[in-house]
């Protein structure tokens, strides 16, 4: 038992560190917006998480990856937006560990498809819930930077859906490949 818990530590503490790399290499992260925003792989080591240890496992990896955000040059106004574009953000992608016990199950029946449709759907909470996150605090902080007679509201969609939606599918594809070639790295 106490080796199983310090082996989800030393996960985290890695994943969260490889995400945080995958999304600060220049040839691996694609800046899209100049207050922010990438499409990058950052998420698939959050993802990873996820589904290897469930949502605790993947929102703490994606807690620690927003506070490495935030110490590695992170775009802040206020605290609050702080705390809802990096700490929240980041974190709440650990909710696509819902699907783990699923995804566990279609590895194990060796159901390749069932696989990749939970890989998609846990992708895709993931993705929204942080979506969420970015959308709030833009309509909340971002409004100066939307065109004049454009709703602050549209410009924080197209804004963060920009890059979200790329990074959205780019993760799911890559965990799928992944997983597919090597299911036993999701059990642990």
């Amino acid at each position: 038992m106490r080796n199983r818990r310090v082996l989800f530590l030393v996960e985290i503490a890695i994943f969260s560190a490889l995400a945080l790399l995958l999304d600060i290499i220049p040839f691996l992260s694609f800046k899209l917006w100049a207050q922010g925003g990438s499409v990058s792989f950052a998420m698939v080591p959050v993802f990873i998480m996820a589904f290897r240890w469930g949502v605790k496992g993947g929102v703490a990896t994606g807690l620690l990856l927003g506070i490495y955000q935030i110490l590695t040059g992170a775009y802040i106004i206020t605290p609050l937006q702080t705390l809802l574009d990096y700490v929240v953000a980041f974190a709440v992608i650990g909710a696509a560990g819902i699907v783990a016990k699923p995804l566990w199950n279609a590895i194990r029946s060796k159901e390749t498809k069932a696989l990749v449709g939970w890989i998609i759907t846990g992708c895709f909470i993931g993705s929204v819930l942080r979506f969420f996150g970015h959308f709030a605090a833009g309509i909340i902080f971002y409004g100066e930077f939307a065109p004049e007679g454009q709703p602050v509201w549209l410009y924080s969609l197209v804004y963060n859906g920009g890059y979200m939606l790329p990074a959205f599918i780019l993760s799911a594809i890559v965990i799928s490949l992944l997983f597919m070639q090597r299911p036993k790295l999701v059990l642990h």
